[in-house]
């Protein structure tokens, strides 16, 4: 049980409470805060109070008070008070006589509870109304044993895992039905589970028998499972609510459903079949065992009476005395009238069992408690809740509220109300809306090989839909034919590459709808395309005649189908379908008067029918012949583009023209005024009975033209005209032109063809060659749609030439003649150094620097011109090129500022502008730390950066002892700017001076740096002793002959006795080569070695004396005195603080300080606070107790404030600086 002190729910320590008041007087409502000066703000009807004449708002600390004064009936109302998220509900009830009964205090909750009003616990009557503990009791035995008064669970709908739910169903006594649920479980990990209940609580699976059976099925091809429950044999106390559960790991759904049964209504008598049923134990599937506390024999005994009285050893002999055969069902329900009898203590009103709401919408559960001052705690799942924005906790008098915003699924949760140990209990069902398609998909039409997109819109976003097609779910396969695209509330249905088999009906279905389109018969196009040589005409037959509708395409292989008034036309005995080579027919023998219809031949895989109509003509036999005038059946005739018959050259062209008439008549072809006769060998005709046929085998381009035909016979005569467009490759272009050539690209450029074959130019192919090569390169495989085209990646200085084809939707021409041979060369890099050398009142002098890159093209000259200030004309300084590199410019004006700009030419053409700049003399910025001699051990790395100016680019040379540095000596790297120096590795040959040279023209600048390299010293000569007395010896040795390149700092005396050979230092940095080594002790021998000393360190080998020194004993014992050793241990104290500095960017800079302290202490350096001792950019140097910080190159960022702190047993010392670096600015 938490603590009482920790309150997480109220800001409050006092609440007001709901007064009663009389008019006309004054009342006042207190709070408490638990913070002092906390902000609370006073409300009514959810209205801010403002204090005025009506309202009174005070504040003192943590008391809080509102007095509203002069009390009306208007003022009865809800007010509230708020602190942070804490907010209490209290009332004012206004009473005009004080015998007048008072206002309900509870209020309702806003969304009523889904389970059965007839419960005791859920009457909707207020506090004062309810019925008594007797009444509710009698009421509870009534109801309890029916399943009726236990609806089913309400969730639904919660994911959607049904295929096909159970529906409710109708049976009459006596008979069978059967349930059916089905699962998909493609997109599931684990096999769903399936139970039935009956009522809210009963599973069915314990029931299975007689009278129930349950069944599963798995079908592997769809991955749908089917659950079965067949109900044999229905009784009329069968009917009621089911339910049906699937779950599959983290997955749920369920569906409710209803059995009516129809049948006898008397209930003892099935209450008789029940009791002789049990006896055989035949009826082991019973839907209904709260019916069997029923079968009594006496019905005027109540037996749950009996069993809520009665120990529970006797539970099973009166079970037995009253026919109850489920005697565990018996015992879970008793157990829960038990618990349900027990009446709480802290709570008047308990939570209902269950509440439903809508996802997204608001809901309210509340409680009555006994104690209106007790706090209450609100739990979901086992875990506590704390007021949210959309969580939100009220307390008005008794009544405490849970108010939960914006439902979503998360809130779908058992929610319990807490009051120290005793609590209550709610499960909360959120139910999802259903998602509605807003835009429906639409029908398409597409063309083979075209992507599709079907498009709907729905009602939430990320929401799941299923996409079918022709009933068949759609998924994701390996080759990606169908792709699903989701985009906020849009769902999109890709089909990439469309096929003839993609057609049929696609349907998108969410949990509120669905929506269908289709994907209509795809027609294709083919490359080439399908000329028709001859089409089909209206024909007019009279009855037994036959009907023959033919046409000519130019593919053999092309099939095709023939349609009647849009219906496909099947063969029979009167229809005959034939296709021979590139003739297609439709016979009709027997022509009947339903015949006449409009006929149609669509090609498959083309995007076009050919159409005639069918006339059936009624004959009357008269006795008197008739002739009939001539009539050429064409629906071509005509110059218009749609009865245009095209031809592509080469290919043959049959025109095969029907022509009726009586007496059979003659046919005459002309074209212009020459008449086309059998005879003329490659266009040739032919007459059979009613047709003509004109043939042209190899059509050539000047067949192309109107051709006439006219049929006479006594009757008369007609004549038709037929366009005949004879289609080819283009003509191929003229010549290319190279209109500009780069270092390895060129510009070309053609004119079209002047024939284009009869079709629009599509593009051209653009190829080149080597001069010498018989090799032709294609420079793109599309067509290529401009007359410019930029050829890259070609040699320097190579001849090449380009050539064109033209290309339509017939096919590519012959190529273009050759362009002129031509080379690939660059203009010239720009002039160098461009400057005055001299001057007077009407001529400049100017010189200047040969191109760095001429090219492969020879340098033709310079072209130098000027500009007079103010003006943008460039004036030629003289007509032509020069080829020298310098030019007297004469004829100028006293006075005028100019400017000059010189540019190389070669074939190419001009290089790029120099225009004469500003000149500076060059000038050595040395830093200050090269100055002196720069000092460095063995092996160490040199890196020097020593800055300079000059333009244009000066030249730099090193050079050491006279003789220019070699790269295996040195390494240097130069720039605009500045110079480096780098050695690697440095050795003693390093030393010395270098000299720094920077020269423009005639023009140059000096500076000198010296190297020092240093190495550890050689070891001192001839150690030496030269008298031994008393505890004294006197040493004696010659400096080393090799002192590592710099001076010999001192020397370290070292003894070691003979006994143990260890060694202890005498002297250190001793500066002389001679000393008196005394305090020796009496009767031992020692040894004796001296190192060399120097700026790197110790000699590597120590010079040793040859023979040990033995110090003798003598008759006078001396006892020293004794002394108190004196303690030397001091804190450490910086002796000479750290200065601030400021440097400049770029030169190493140090901060030295000086310490003392004993032990000695522990140095640790430290930036903005920050430890810098592990970082590579700073060296920390301690010498003799100076302590040095070397921070090299800085920069700006390394700017701040240093702190050396120094650490030792028996305390610390800091010192500070601050450290500015500027940057370098050049004079």
């Amino acid at each position: 049980m938490p603590e009482p002190a920790k309150k997480t729910v109220s800001a409050f320590v006092k609440k007001p409470k709901t007064q009663e008041a009389v008019e006309g007087s004054s009342v006042v409502f207190e709070a408490q805060t638990e913070k002092r000066d906390a902000k609370v703000k006073w409300q009514c009807n959810s209205k801010d109070i403002v204090s005025g004449d009506k309202y009174t708002i005070a504040a003192d600390g943590n008391q809080h008070s509102l007095t509203i004064k002069d009390v009306s009936k208007e003022d009865a109302n809800t007010y509230a008070v708020i602190a942070a998220s804490s907010k209490v509900k209290f009332e004012l009830k206004v009473e005009t006589k004080p015998a007048e009964g008072s206002d309900e205090s509870s209020v309702e909750p806003t969304v009523q509870p889904v389970t059965s009003s007839t419960e005791p616990e859920q009457a909707e009557a207020p506090p004062a109304a309810a019925p008594s503990q007797e009444e509710n009791s009698a009421t509870a035995q009534d109801t309890l044993p029916a399943d009726e008064a236990q609806p089913p669970d309400t969730r639904q709908d919660l994911t959607g895992l049904f295929t096909e739910k159970p529906q409710s169903g109708e049976v009459t006594v006596g008979e069978n039905i059967m349930f059916v649920a089905k699962v998909n479980a493609e997109s599931l990990l684990k096999k769903p589970t399936v139970k039935w209940f009956k009522g809210k609580w009963m599973d069915l699976a314990s029931k299975s028998g007689k009278h129930l059976q349950l069944k599963e099925t798995y079908d592997r091809s769809t991955k749908v499972y089917t659950f079965e429950m067949q109900i044999v044999d229905a009784k009329a106390n069968f009917a009621g609510a089911y339910r049906c559960e699937v779950a599959s790991r983290d997955k749920f759904d369920s569906c409710n459903f209803e059995l009516t049964v129809h049948g006898e209504n008397d209930v003892l008598l099935f209450f008789y079949c029940f009791f002789s049923s049990s006896d055989g134990n035949e009826d082991s599937g019973e839907l209904d065992f709260s019916g069997l506390l029923k079968k009594s024999h006496d019905p005027d005994v109540d037996v749950w009476n009996i069993l809520s009285h009665a120990p529970a050893s006797e539970f099973e002999k009166i079970a037995f005395q009253h026919g109850i055969t489920d005697l565990r069902g018996m015992l879970k329900r008793l157990k829960k009238m038990k618990k349900e009898e027990k009446k709480s203590e802290a709570f008047l009103k308990k939570l209902d069992p269950a509440y439903q709401v809508s996802k997204g919408h608001k809901i309210k559960l509340a409680v009555e408690v006994a104690n209106a001052d007790v706090d209450v705690k609100w739990l979901k799942n086992g875990q506590e809740m704390h007021p949210t924005g959309r969580y939100i906790f009220e307390s008005v008098g008794n009544m405490r509220y849970l108010t939960i915003n914006n439902c979503s699924l998360a809130d779908d949760a058992a929610y319990c109300c807490l009051i120290g140990e005793e609590k209550c209990t709610t499960e909360l069902f959120v139910k999802e809306p259903p998602v509605n398609i807003l835009k429906s998909l639409e029908d398409q039409m597409v063309m083979k090989g075209d992507r599709v997109e079907f498009v709907c819109e729905v009602s939430e976003e990320g929401a799941n839909v299923k996409w079918e097609k022709d009933g068949v779910e759609l998924t994701r396969d390996e080759s990606f034919k169908y792709r699903f695209k989701k985009d906020g509330c849009k769902h999109v249905l890709i089909i990439n590459e469309a096929s003839k088999e993609d057609c049929g009906h696609y349907k998108v279905k969410t949990s509120g709808g669905d929506s269908m389109a289709d994907l209509a018969s795809i027609t294709f196009f083919s490359y080439p395309f399908l000329f028709v040589y001859q089409s089909i005409a209206d024909l007019t037959v009279k009855a037994k005649d036959q009907a023959v509708f033919k046409c000519e395409v130019s593919d053999e292989t092309v099939r095709g189908t023939w349609y009647k008034n849009g219906v496909e036309v099947q063969p029979d005995a009167r229809v005959n379908i034939s296709h021979i080579g590139r003739i297609h027919k439709l016979t009709i023998d027997d022509v009947k008067p339903e015949d006449e219809a409009d006929y149609t031949f669509v090609p498959d895989g083309h995007a076009f029918n050919l159409s005639a109509k069918l006339n059936f003509l009624e004959v009357k036999i008269d006795y008197v012949p008739r002739q009939d005038p001539p009539k050429i059946h064409l629906d071509c005739m005509g110059r218009t583009a749609d009865s245009t018959i095209v031809v592509v050259a080469g290919n043959k062209l049959r025109l095969d023209v029907p022509i009726t008439g009586d007496p059979a008549p003659t046919v005459v072809w002309i074209k212009g005024e020459k008449v086309i006769t059998e005879e003329n060998g490659r266009v040739h005709v032919e007459t059979t009975k009613g047709h003509c046929i004109f043939t042209i085998e190899g059509a050539e381009r000047q067949d192309e033209g109107v051709y006439s035909v006219i049929v006479r016979n006594p009757a008369g005569e007609d004549t038709a005209e037929i366009n005949v467009k004879v289609v080819d490759v283009p003509d191929p272009p003229l010549a290319p032109k190279i209109l500009s050539v780069g270092e390895d690209s060129c510009v070309v450029q053609w004119d079209p063809p002047q024939f284009d074959g009869g079709q629009p130019i599509i593009g051209y192919v653009v190829e080149r060659k080597k001069l010498k090569s018989y090799r032709w390169m294609r420079l793109n495989f599309d067509p290529y749609t401009d007359t410019t085209f930029e050829a890259k990646r070609m040699i320097e200085g190579v001849l090449y030439e380009m050539r064109v084809y033209a290309v339509n939707s017939i096919g590519m021409s012959r190529h273009s003649p050759a362009s002129q041979p031509f080379v690939p060369v660059a203009p010239t890099s720009e002039p160098l150094g461009l400057r005055v050398e001299d001057v007077s009142d009407t001529s400049i002098s100017l010189k200047w620097r040969r191109p760095e890159r001429i090219g492969s093209a020879e340098l033709e000259g310079y072209g130098v011109e000027y500009c007079k200030e103010g003006t943008d004309e460039w004036i030629p300084a003289i007509e032509g090129l020069t080829d020298r590199t310098a030019m007297i410019v004469k004829g100028l004006t006293t006075g005028d500022k100019l400017q000059f700009r010189v540019r190389a030419y070669n074939m190419a053409g001009p290089s790029a502008l120099v225009v004469m700049g500003k000149w500076y003399r060059p000038k050595i910025w040395l830093p200050r730390n090269l100055r002196q001699t720069l000092i460095k051990k063995v092996g160490d790395t040199v890196n020097v950066v020593i800055p300079f100016q000059g333009k244009p680019r000066p030249k730099v040379t090193w050079s050491k002892d006279g003789e220019v540095l070699s790269p295996q000596f040195a390494s240097t790297r130069n720039s605009e700017v500045d110079t480096i120096l780098f050695i690697r590795k440095t050795e003693r040959k390093h030393s010395g001076k270098y000299d720094l040279q920077v020269q423009i023209e005639n023009v140059e600048a000096m500076a000198a740096i010296t190297l020092q390299i240093v190495d550890l010293p050689g070891s001192p000569l001839d150690l030496t002793v030269l008298d031994t007395w008393g505890f004294n010896v006197a040493l004696e040795w010659k400096p080393p002959k090799d002192n590592g390149n710099c001076e010999i700092a001192g020397y370290n005396v070292q003894k070691a006795d003979k006994k143990t050979m260890e060694w202890f230092t005498v002297f250190d940095q001793y500066r002389r080569t001679h000393c008196v080594v005394s305090d020796l002790i009496m009767g031992n021998e020692y040894f004796f070695r001296v190192f060399a000393i120097n700026l790197v360190g110790f000699s590597p080998e120590p010079c040793c004396t040859k023979d040990s020194v033995f110090i003798p004993k003598t008759g006078i014992v001396y006892k020293p005195p004794s002394y108190k050793e004196h303690d030397f241990s001091t804190a450490p104290k910086f002796t000479h603080p750290l200065v601030n500095r400021s440097v400049i960017a770029g030169y190493n800079a140090t901060l030295s300080c000086s310490v003392r302290g004993i032990p000695k202490p522990k140095v640790t350096w430290y930036k903005n606070k920050m430890d810098i001792s592990q970082e590579a950019k700073y060296r920390m140097l301690s010498k003799q107790g100076v302590l040095t910080l070397e921070i090299r190159k800085p920069c700006p960022f390394d700017g701040g404030v240093y702190m050396c702190k120094a650490v030792n047993d028996f305390g610390e010392a800091i010192a500070e600086c601050k450290l500015e670096v500027r940057c370098k600015y050049l004079v």
